[in-house]
């Protein structure tokens, strides 16, 4: 069993997310190249990062690449179930290697940081009466705001939670 996606990453060192990423590659049945290991680590190295991102993360881990070979390799390691991408409106892709849940993302509107976020456990389901015939295979959320740093800068404070209701004594005589 891989360690990448049960333990942080940032705990691993870069020889320990390097063979992490060999053994994930082996078990996808992918060939195991520089390239590969280098941008499956970036990856794990760099959650939510867009290709020139992991481009320059890859070419500090093996020298010389190509963009081309990163964008290929990036679309065998989508297809091989070992990372996904994540598109988002306005903004260039996105990768990160943690694919096997179905986790959610939140994402600032004014810096573009994106953070994950669990799936509550009783995340609604489409009704099949208002599929349109579709076989739907996934479902992907994106929450929107502003991450802390942003709305400090802007001198907003903390939000008041979804949930606090000012009108504590009139629900306590329900």
């Amino acid at each position: 069993m891989a360690l990448i996606g049960i333990i942080p990453e940032k705990c691993f060192t870069a020889e320990v997310i390097e063979t992490e990423a060999r053994t994930l590659l082996r078990g996808a049945s992918l060939r195991v190249t520089r390239p590969r290991v280098a941008v499956l680590s970036a990856i794990h190295e760099a959650p939510h990062a867009d290709v020139s991102t992991l481009l320059t993360l890859v070419r500090t881990r093996i020298g010389a690449v190509s963009t081309q070979a990163v964008y290929d390799v990036l679309k065998t390691l989508v297809d091989a179930g070992l990372a996904r991408r994540i598109d988002l409106p306005n903004s260039p892709a996105r990768y990160e290697g943690q694919t096997w849940d179905d986790h959610q993302h939140v994402v600032c509107r004014s810096c573009g940081t994106i953070a994950d976020v669990d799936a509550p456990p009783a995340a609604p389901r489409l009704d099949t009466r208002h599929d349109h015939g579709f076989t739907i295979d996934h479902v992907e959320v994106t929450y929107w705001g502003l991450c802390p740093v942003c709305r400090t800068e802007r001198g907003q404070r903390e939000p008041e939670p979804v949930h606090a209701s000012s009108h504590t004594e009139e629900q306590e005589d329900f």
